[in-house]
């Protein structure tokens, strides 16, 4: 009976399947053993498809080269809103009644309780009275944002806010036509006691092209190298370094004396002068970290800090990326209960300690 069965699987498989598929379903699906088992016709026919695939990838870096062009072209159409952004937030401009007016959802102005409108009316009655208080633009607009935001309140220490309140502007700039692809953000401060420095830079240097030693592994325009700017800090006023005293002890007569040294301080002002790329592409794996974290930092300064800065200011961004990094979550929690089943629990799935994805900078 077994003997008819294996006879019979072997009809079908000799009428149903191509030649040499029955011998690739025999073995494990990775990509060496499929390509082992194929016939040599086969093999030439998928390497043929192979220089289809590269020719593809080359096709996909010049879309991404229009695509850096077609943002270019729409950031002189954003940026005269960016422009009055700015002088909003400087108090250089008042804007109108009319510019002013925004209408919040009608179904969460019905969920206020009517013991929390006689709280604001009372309120409200005691404050008439005294003088409103109307200070110049939005104070603290910058900073307020660099609070809120995780990735870059972990770069700021508190002796860098008395400076970030100077902040006045950020703005991001495309190379121009011809020019290898990058871009630049500049950060621009109103004259302060700090440094003399009205724009400080930070340059991303960008790449559009598959690598020839491996061109599949091609999914965009990547960040590849970065350069800051000096600041010309003022006397005593450089947050960068600390100075520290230290005693010697002379060897030989045994006195001792006391000498004061500089040595790098915790800054978000470290930024503007980032770890060099090496020639060589050769680096240790702390400063492959830190330099994978600086791009990621500057990518995201550039698609979701400075176009959409006063939902980061107000929060609501904030709320945007909580909730969807919650649905990642659960998505994986999903997954985990239905390969353990009902395996006791060993850990708890944290978003956080995962391991930071690549800085990359392909165009949505």
């Amino acid at each position: 009976m077994e003997a008819d069965k294996n006879e019979s699987r072997g009809k079908v498989g000799s009428q149903a399947l191509p030649a040499g598929q029955d011998k690739v379903d025999s073995v494990p699906h990775t990509p060496c053993t499929i390509l082992e088992s194929l016939p040599k016709s086969v093999k030439r026919r998928v390497n043929a498809l192979k220089q289809l695939q590269v020719q593809c990838a080359h096709i996909e870096a010049k879309f991404y080269e229009e695509v850096h062009e077609l943002e270019r072209k729409y950031a002189t159409l954003y940026q005269p809103l960016f422009d009055k952004r700015r002088d909003v937030v400087t108090g250089t401009v008042e804007p109108t009644d009319e510019e002013c007016e925004w209408h919040s959802d009608r179904e969460e102005e019905e969920e206020l309780s009517e013991e929390l409108k006689k709280k604001a009316c009372v309120e409200e009655a005691k404050e008439e009275g005294a003088p409103e208080e109307d200070p110049k633009g939005i104070p603290e607009f910058w900073l307020t944002i660099f609070r809120s935001v995780d990735m870059l309140s972990d770069m700021l220490q508190e002796h860098d806010e008395p400076i970030l309140k100077h902040l006045q502007d950020i703005k991001v700039k495309f190379s121009e036509p011809g020019q290898p692809m990058s871009f630049t953000l500049e950060f621009h401060f109103e004259p302060n006691s700090y440094f003399t420095n009205t724009v400080l830079t930070k340059v991303y240097k960008m790449k559009s092209e598959p690598d020839q030693a491996d061109p599949f592994s091609f999914e965009g325009p990547e960040i590849v190298d970065c350069e800051g700017c000096e600041i010309n800090w003022n006397k005593g006023k450089d947050v960068t370094v600390k100075t520290i005293k230290k005693k010697q002890k002379h060897k030989g007569r045994g006195t001792v004396r006391t000498i004061t040294k500089q040595v790098p301080n915790d800054s978000f002002f470290n930024f503007f002068k980032p770890i060099k790329v090496s020639s060589d592409g050769e680096m240790d794996e702390d400063s492959e970290f830190t330099l994978a974290a600086d791009f990621e930092i500057g990518h995201f300064f550039r698609e979701r800090v400075v176009p959409r800065a006063v939902l980061y200011f107000t929060g609501e961004a904030l709320e945007d990326d909580e909730s969807f990094e919650e649905e990642e979550v659960e998505e994986g929690e999903e997954e985990d209960h239905g390969e353990d089943g009902d395996e006791d629990d060993e850990g708890e799935f944290d978003p956080k300690k995962e391991d930071p994805q690549p800085a990359e900078c392909k165009q949505q």
